[in-house]
C-alpha cells in the first residue's frame, strides 16, 4: 500500500490533477462498457446479445483511446487527434444507425427494443462527451452537444419511432451529452488553469532571483561606475601630463591609485552587504513569499538579540530553504522556528509536499553547510516522514560571538 500511496504523494499538484481526470475518463469508459455488459445479456439472448455487447465494448474502447489523446493534446504532448476524432464520430453514427434498426426492423420482442435502445442512447451520450474532450472551442462543444441530440430525433423519425419516443430519445441524449461535455470542458479547463498557476509560481521564483541579481548590477553600478569614469580621464591627464614633462602626473597617477583602492573598499562593502542577511528580515520575506503562492506558513521564535554573523548564516539557510519550497514537491504548509537555549541557537523548516529527491543533496546544502561551518555551526536536512521534508541549522552562540 505504501508504495502507491508514495507514488501519488511524489507527484506535483498539475499532474495530480492530470492523472485524476485521465483515469476518471477512463473511469467513464469503462462504465459504458459495464452498462452494456449488464444490460444487454439479461434483455435479450444468443448471438444478437454477444453483438450487441461485443459493438458497446468496441464504442467504449474507442472512447477511453480518444480521451487519452485527446487529453495529451490538451498538454501539447501531441497534436490534435482529429482522424481517431472522426473515427470515434463514426462509429458512433453507424452503431446509432444499427442499434435503431435492430430496435425497429430486428428480432421483435420488448427486450430485444430495450436493449437495442440502450445501446442507441448511451453510444450517443459516451461519444458526444468524449469528443468534447478534443475540441476546445466552447462553440464547436455547443454545436457538438445540439446536433447530437437533433441528429438522435431525426434517426429516430426516420427508422419509425412514435414521434413522442423519438423526442424523448433526444431529451435523454440532451441531458445525458450535455452533462458529460460540460465535465469534459470544465476539467480540460481545470487541468489548464492548475498549469497555468504552477508555471506562474516557478515564474514568480525565477523572475525573485533575477530581480535580486539586477539589485546587485545595480549597486555594483552606482558604486564603481563613477570612481571608473574618474580614473579613465585622470589616466588620460596624466598620460598628457607625461608627454609633456610635467610633474603633475605623478600627483594624477597618485589621484588614481587612491581611487582605485576606495573603489575596492566600496565593491567589498557592496559584496559584504549582499552576503549578510538580517535573519528577522529573511523570516519576514520567507513568511510573506510562501504565503503568496498559497502556501501556510508559519513563523516562530525571534532574531533579536543574536550576533550578527549568526544572523547573516541563519539568513541564508532561511533563503536557500524557502527557495527549496517553492521549486521543489507540492508544499501546502511550512513552519519555519528559531529557538535559542544554552547558548545555542536552532533554526528548524519543515515542510511537506516534498518529493523523494527534494534538497536531500546538492549545491545549495553544501554552500550552507561551508557558511555554517565558518561560525562552528551544523546543518541536517533530509526526509522526516513520507512526504515531510525538514532543515535544521544549529550555531553556538557564543563561538561565533
Amino acid at each position: 500500500m505504501s508504495r502507491p500511496v508514495g507514488w501519488w504523494r511524489r507527484k506535483s499538484t498539475p499532474a495530480k490533477v492530470e492523472t485524476y481526470t485521465r483515469w476518471s475518463f477512463h473511469s467513464i469508459a469503462a462504465l459504458e462498457a459495464l452498462t452494456v455488459g449488464l444490460m444487454i445479456p439479461s434483455a435479450v439472448g444468443g448471438e444478437l446479445a454477444v453483438l450487441l455487447v461485443l459493438t458497446g465494448w468496441v464504442h467504449a474502447l474507442f472512447c477511453g483511446l480518444t480521451g487519452s489523446r485527446a487529453l495529451d493534446w490538451t498538454r501539447g504532448r501531441r497534436p490534435q487527434p482529429a482522424r481517431l476524432l472522426w473515427v470515434l464520430a463514426a462509429l458512433t453514427l453507424v452503431i446509432a444507425i444499427g442499434a435503431m434498426a435492430i430496435a425497429e426492423r430486428g428480432p421483435r420482442g420488448e427486450d430485444v427494443d430495450v436493449a437495442a435502445s440502450g445501446l442507441y442512447g448511451s453510444v450517443l451520450v459516451f461519444g458526444a462527451g468524449f469528443l468534447a474532450l478534443g475540441v476546445r472551442d466552447r462553440r464547436r462543444v455547443l454545436a457538438l452537444v445540439v446536433g447530437f441530440t437533433v441528429g438522435s430525433v431525426l434517426l429516430a423519425f426516420l427508422m419509425g419511432r412514435p414521434g413522442a419516443a423519438a423526442l424523448f430519445a433526444g431529451l435523454s441524449v440532451l441531458i445525458g451529452a450535455g452533462v458529460l461535455t460540460l465535465s469534459a470542458v470544465f476539467s480540460v479547463w481545470l487541468i489548464d488553469a492548475v498549469f497555468e498557476l504552477d508555471a506562474a509560481r516557478e515564474t514568480r521564483a525565477r523572475l525573485a532571483v533575477a530581480e535580486e541579481r539586477l539589485r546587485f548590477g545595480r549597486d555594483l553600478h552606482d558604486v564603481i561606475g563613477r570612481n571608473l569614469a574618474v580614473i579613465a580621464l585622470k589616466s588620460e591627464l596624466a598620460v598628457q601630463l607625461t608627454r609633456r614633462g610635467r610633474k603633475e602626473a605623478v600627483e594624477q597617477m597618485v589621484e588614481v591609485q587612491r581611487i582605485a583602492r576606495e573603489s575596492q573598499r566600496e565593491v567589498r562593502d557592496v559584496v559584504r552587504g549582499y552576503r549578510e542577511a538580517d535573519l528577522g528580515v529573511e523570516l519576514t520575506g520567507a513568511q510573506g513569499v510562501l504565503t503568496a503562492a498559497g502556501i501556510d506558513c508559519e513563523v516562530t521564535g525571534e532574531a533579536v538579540g543574536l550576533p550578527l554573523d549568526v544572523q547573516s548564516a541563519l539568513g541564508w539557510v532561511v533563503r536557500e530553504a524557502t527557495t527549496n519550497v517553492l521549486r521543489h514537491g507540492d508544499a501546502k504548509r511550512c513552519t519555519v522556528a528559531v529557538r535559542v537555549s544554552a547558548g545555542r541557537v536552532v533554526l528548524t523548516v519543515e515542510n511537506d509536499g516534498a518529493s523523494r529527491s527534494t534538497g536531500v543533496s546538492g549545491s545549495g546544502l553544501t554552500g550552507l553547510r561551508e557558511r555554517l561551518s565558518a561560525v562552528d555551526g551544523t546543518l541536517e536536512a533530509g526526509r522526516l516522514t513520507e512526504g515531510v521534508f525538514r532543515l535544521v541549522a544549529e550555531i553556538p552562540t557564543e563561538v561565533a560571538s
